[in-house]
């Protein structure tokens, strides 16, 4: 990972990440949400944008709390000297809360039994665990059911009152599926947190949105809400509804440099199994980026373009392991050029959203796909 380049030849391959657009998107959030506050979720090295780098831009941009999956990657922050409230959600059967408490990670319940580890790690004698319940609105994955619900936040109260653990969250997360499901889902939420205040909990995070409800829907806000995608500049909707259309920059550009020139007659096919072939003369260029970077395999013959001398051109044949081609017509492009993959759309660039719909999934993964063998260079921030 580096900072802005000082001169000479740009790299082969890279993703820049505009910490400012990061700054600039939890800030657009945070004042759409206020009075709510704004956790910002660097799982999986902040999408693909880098944990570290992109915790203390959207900090910067307004952010109180931060959210990961695992420990590890909460230890990473604190590693880095970030002391902001961090939350991890995801355990392992064997996960070391000690190890969280004393590095002072809030850890995510969502059983009995992770309530009772939390709090044995935290005792008088030593820092109390702070842990966020988790109930299960209809996701099915983790967080407590809500049949079971009453039983913990009341075990979760003598907890409190014995000084073993702090309960300051309660949180729950939504399907996406659809209005009326969210509703039923808010609804369920609605009932564990009567359950909990019944029980003598008085959390001070009560948080149910991502994205996609931080934008959507008021009713989901309640004291946080917690955004991912939207903090990196794309978009949470499925609706056709943009990343600009939202506000919202996106941070990271894809680009590499054109590894070679190849002018081609009618007929010839390029790439593996000759998917494509060229139905007039033109030129093909190899761009070093594969699906060991990230790029989609399904991305072949789905659409996808990519910005080259100013001008959009489509991406031919196969995408392989560590290259793909471009078809540039009789552009005169040379080797060395440079390609953007994705990146702004005030650019001309095709962006992460765009390389989704070509490839059948969501910008969440072609960001977060990126391989460590596209180094970070990071521009903007303090």
């Amino acid at each position: 990972m580096s900072r802005d380049h000082a001169g000479g030849n740009a790299p082969f391959r890279e993703a820049v990440v505009d910490l400012d657009a990061i700054a600039r998107n939890v800030r657009t959030v945070a004042e759409r949400v206020a009075p709510a506050e704004v956790m910002a979720v660097v799982k999986a090295n902040a999408y693909g944008h880098g944990a570290v780098e992109a915790a203390r831009a959207a900090l910067a941009g307004g952010a109180t709390r931060l959210g990961v999956a695992d420990l590890d990657e909460a230890f990473e922050l604190r590693r880095a000297g970030i002391d902001a409230p961090v939350l991890a959600w995801l355990h392992d059967p064997d996960a070391d809360f000690a190890a969280a408490v004393g590095a002072n990670v809030e850890i995510g319940v969502s059983s009995l039994d992770q309530l009772e580890r939390a709090a044995a790690a935290g005792t008088p004698a030593r820092t109390p665990a702070a842990v966020h319940l988790k109930v299960d609105t209809g996701l099915s994955r983790n967080g407590v059911p809500e049949a079971d619900w009453p039983g913990v936040v009341a075990r979760a109260a003598e907890l409190e009152s014995d000084g073993r653990l702090r309960v300051v969250g309660v949180f729950s997360h939504f399907a996406n599926t659809s209005r009326d499901v969210d509703a039923a889902q808010i609804a369920v939420f609605e009932r564990a947190l009567e359950h909990a205040a019944a029980a003598g909990l008085h959390p001070a995070a009560r948080h149910l949105a991502s994205s996609e409800q931080a934008f959507r829907d008021p009713r989901a806000r309640f004291d946080l809400v917690r955004i991912g995608i939207a903090a990196y500049g794309l978009t949470p909707f499925g609706d056709g509804t943009t990343g600009t259309d939202l506000g919202l920059t996106p941070a990271m550009t894809l680009r590499a440099r054109v590894a070679a020139v190849r002018h081609v007659e009618t007929g010839a096919g390029a790439s593996y199994g000759h998917l494509w072939h060229a139905d007039a003369p033109t030129t093909l260029a190899l761009v070093p980026l594969g699906y060991a970077d990230g790029i989609p395999r399904h991305a072949t013959g789905g659409g996808a373009e990519v910005l080259v001398r100013g001008a959009r051109r489509p991406v031919v044949g196969r995408v392989a392991m560590d290259q793909f081609i471009v078809d540039v017509g009789d552009a005169p492009v040379s080797v060395g050029d440079e390609v953007v993959v994705f990146g702004d759309p005030a650019s001309g660039a095709p962006t992460a959203d765009e390389w989704a719909e070509a490839s059948g999934t969501i910008g969440y993964e072609i960001v977060t796909r990126i391989g460590p063998r596209v180094p970070r260079r990071y521009v903007g921030g303090a």
